[in-house]
């Protein structure tokens, strides 16, 4: 009997055989052929080991979300995937737009509330019709007043009031993408992962959690997904996730925004029902949330300037003035938003009540609305289809965040988006089921646009010339742990020990340097953050303070190129100040040399266009790896 063989991570050529039969694809392996134990020829028939980086986009936006629908997204989730696949696509305001290369995977994560509104509206959806407040909504668009329906909308979706209350709307429109996913998904060449976005905003503090499931349809069709009108709290989404569990026998996971939107909430000291963290939460949220989304269209939210001063880099499109426009932003709101303090303040809450409720992956994504997964700065289709190229003057001026009652000191307009982001992910093939435990074990990694390959392991006795050796993976797991793991004491006297390569975005920049960020909790109970440069294109050294020098820049225009910085980097670095009874955690950041924005390209090819003095034209692209946690004792 022939059978796949799993785990070996065994790939076969077709016999002559078989090419003398006309068939070409891949074989099935006979078990009778396979020696298991004996030493073969071929040194890769046993490596199972995660060997590739896959690129993918875990939260995108179609029409079938209202905030995108109803303000002029016309694309449905085929063209999302058909997009993200490599096609060319017609964008909703006219242009053509195409991907440099396709992406690995894509998750469509529409906004759970009144799932697919805009196309049963342009449908005219009997179901719709039959709502009162529906066809109110219905009849507003087709005389020629959608801003009007959506304002409505959004006004019963602040108060958390779903005013059709149909599941079998929600259900019917959910299948929709579920079945479009299924079409476009390829195992092998091309994940369509399914999941969608639940939206809580308790007095416009952004909550948001994407989910993403590892399942085929046969066990998420038919869902209905949790939105907000069932419960802002994210505790109850849990307890969604755990019966959906229960029910199916599915797995399903959660990420949350970046939380610079979030006003303090989003790693707050207390739970959303006022009660202290305790060791049951922690352990559930590290449970249903394993990842974090750092960086997206709406900001960075790696670190900010005022939380950490002696960090030159940290000032990277900062989004800090408040939430959705209600309430301005306070300094005690800040560690409570941004990963870097919040994955160290986890630290000290593992060793005050037993568990880390803080304990996260890092990945990126573009919480784009445009159907379209862009994160080029030379191919920006912007945040929402009202923005896209070609819009004129709004692409800049427009609200993101409006002035609902503050005035100008709370608004965001379009400039300032950021051009992020993308989830890379280490696994071994492309599968939703591959793709889906690499993001449960961590082993993802965010950018905030570009393609930059990068691998880091932790261990106890790496030598500096192992980083530059071919089996430099095969070396880190078989002695240390990748990103994203948990090292535990080693022998008396050692210190991490981290192995790190990073190799630039074929189509991209070169690579400036390699950094770790480490965190800890100090003598005082109190958290710490340190960046330390590791390694560094060019003849630079370190200076008396510490400091790398800049890399320069090359940047003129719309234009730059790749005669400064390099093409791979490669560090070994050992923790200089350890101390083994501290908790702490390591991750990589690298940066590429300065590189035009999204705003550069934009005044190169349209002209003299009208841009605050602000405005950002030159930048630097970044990769943030997962973190790996050390712990003392054995």
């Amino acid at each position: 009997m022939k059978a796949v063989l799993q785990g070996l991570g065994l790939s076969v050529l077709f016999a002559s055989a078989a090419l003398a039969q006309g068939y070409v694809g891949d074989v099935a392996i006979q078990e009778d052929d396979v020696k298991l134990g004996a030493r073969q020829y071929s040194p890769f028939l046993d490596q199972s080991y995660p060997n590739r980086v896959f690129w993918g986009d875990t939260h995108l936006h179609t029409s079938y979300s209202t905030d995108a629908g109803m303000i002029g997204n016309t694309l449905g989730p085929d063209e999302a995937f058909r997009f993200a696949r490599g096609e060319k696509v017609r964008a909703s305001m006219g242009e053509y737009a195409q991907l440099i290369r396709p992406l690995d995977f894509l998750v469509v994560a529409d906004h759970a509330e009144n799932l697919g509104l805009a196309p049963m509206i342009a449908e005219s959806n009997p179901g719709l019709l039959a709502n009162d407040w529906g066809r109110k909504l219905h009849d507003m668009v087709k005389g020629g007043d959608p801003i009007a329906a959506y304002i409505e909308w959004g006004a019963a979706l602040n108060e958390a009031v779903d005013m059709i209350q149909d599941d079998t709307l929600q259900r019917t429109m959910w299948n929709r993408i579920v079945d479009s996913a299924e079409r476009h998904n390829a195992p092998g060449v091309f994940s369509a992962i399914h999941g969608f976005e639940w939206s809580s905003g308790p007095d416009a503090n952004n909550l948001h959690r994407v989910v993403m499931f590892r399942d085929d349809a046969d066990r998420v069709e038919g869902l209905v997904p949790f939105s907000t009108y069932n419960s802002t709290d994210p505790e109850d989404l849990w307890d969604w996730m755990e019966a959906y569990e229960a029910d199916t026998g599915g797995r399903v996971m959660a990420f949350a925004h970046n939380g610079n939107l979030s006003n303090g909430l989003m790693f707050d000291d207390v739970r959303m029902n006022g009660e202290p963290i305790d060791i049951a939460y922690a352990e559930r949220r590290t449970r249903w949330e394993p990842l974090y989304e750092v960086t997206q269209i709406k900001g960075d939210g790696e670190t900010h300037p005022a939380l950490s001063p002696n960090d030159e880099f940290a000032d990277y499109y900062t989004w800090d003035r408040g939430n959705f426009g209600t309430e301005l932003k306070t300094p005690d709101m800040l560690p409570r938003e941004y990963a870097r303090q919040a994955l160290a303040r986890g630290l000290k809450y593992e060793a005050e009540i037993g568990a880390n409720p803080f304990k996260f992956g890092l990945i990126g994504a573009t919480d784009s609305h445009t159907s379209l997964a862009t994160t080029r700065e030379d191919n920006f289709f912007g945040k929402a289809s009202i923005v896209e190229p070609g819009t004129g003057a709004a692409r800049y001026k427009d609200f993101i965040v409006q002035p609902v009652i503050l005035g100008e000191d709370i608004a965001i307009r379009h400039y300032e988006t950021l051009a992020s982001g993308l989830a890379a992910a280490w696994a071994r093939e492309n599968t939703r089921e591959a793709i889906w435990d690499a993001f449960k074990r961590k082993e993802v990694y965010a950018t905030t646009g570009s393609r930059i390959t990068v691998r880091v392991f932790a261990g106890w006795d790496f030598e500096a010339g192992e980083v530059h050796r071919p089996d430099f993976a095969e070396t880190g797991y078989a002695r240390g742990v990748p990103m994203g793991g948990d090292l535990f004491a080693g022998p008396e006297g050692a210190a991490p020990t981290l192995m790190i390569r990073a190799l630039r975005d074929p189509d991209g920049a070169n690579l400036d340097r390699i950094q770790v960020v480490k965190g800890w909790v100090g003598a005082d109970g109190e958290p710490q953050t340190k960046v330390f440069d590791v390694a560094w294109s060019g003849d630079r050294a370190l200076g008396a303070d510490g400091k790398l020098p800049p890399v320069g820049s090359t940047v003129q225009g719309a234009d730059f190129t790749n005669t400064i910085g390099a093409a791979a980097l490669g560090g070994h670095w050992v923790d200089p100040e350890f101390d083994p009874a501290q908790r702490a955690y390591y991750y990589v950041r690298v940066l590429e040399i300065p590189t035009p924005s999204w705003l550069a390209y934009d005044q190169a090819f349209y002209g003299n266009i009208d841009l605050p003095e602000d405005a950002v034209m030159a930048q630097q692209d970044r990769a943030y790896t997962s973190p790996i946690w050390y712990t003392p004792g054995s």
